[in-house]
C-alpha cells in the first residue's frame, strides 16, 4: 500500500484540526460536510506531520488547499510548516467568534459558519464545484 493521498490536481483539498474542544470538532465537522457536498475532499492532517512521504507529496502538489484550525493554537498551522508546506487558505474557528470549550453538542449555525467561510475563500479559485471536483470519496484515510 502506498503512503499517499491520491490527490487529484482538480481538488480542493481540506484539512482540518480535529482537537480535544468544541471548535476543534467543528472544523472535522464542516470538513466532513463539505466533503459529502464535493465542494473539496478532506485529506489526513495526521499522515503530514508524521512527514509520510505521499501524504506531504499530495499536499505539496494540490492546487487548492484550505487548512481549517479549531484555535489560535494552531495545530494544523504548525503541522504544515514544519512539511514545508506554505499555507494560503487559512481559516482559524474562534476568529470566526465561535467561543472555545468542552461542550461537544455542536451547534449547527457554527459548522454552516465555518463551511460559509471555506466557500468564501474559495471563491475565485475554482470556476465551478460540480465542473472540476470529483463526486466520488476515494482512497484517502
Amino acid at each position: 500500500m502506498e503512503n499517499t493521498c491520491c490527490a487529484s490536481p482538480n481538488q480542493v483539498m481540506l484539512l482540518c484540526c480535529s482537537g480535544g474542544s468544541n471548535v476543534g470538532q467543528i472544523s472535522n465537522q464542516a470538513s466532513v460536510e463539505l466533503t459529502q457536498e464535493a465542494v473539496g475532499k478532506m485529506y489526513c492532517l495526521a499522515g503530514i506531520g508524521a512527514k509520510l512521504s505521499g501524504f506531504v507529496a499530495s499536499a505539496q502538489d494540490s492546487p487548492i488547499v484550505v487548512v481549517i484550525d479549531g484555535c489560535e493554537i494552531g495545530c494544523s498551522k504548525k503541522v504544515m510548516e514544519n512539511a514545508g508546506i506554505p499555507l494560503k487558505n487559512y481559516i482559524v474557528v474562534t476568529e470566526l467568534g465561535i467561543s472555545k470549550n468542552h461542550d461537544f453538542n455542536l451547534k449547527r449555525e457554527d459548522v454552516q459558519k465555518v463551511k460559509d467561510e471555506v466557500r468564501k475563500i474559495l471563491q475565485g479559485q475554482v470556476t465551478s464545484v460540480s465542473d472540476e471536483l470529483p463526486k466520488t470519496v476515494g482512497c484517502c484515510c
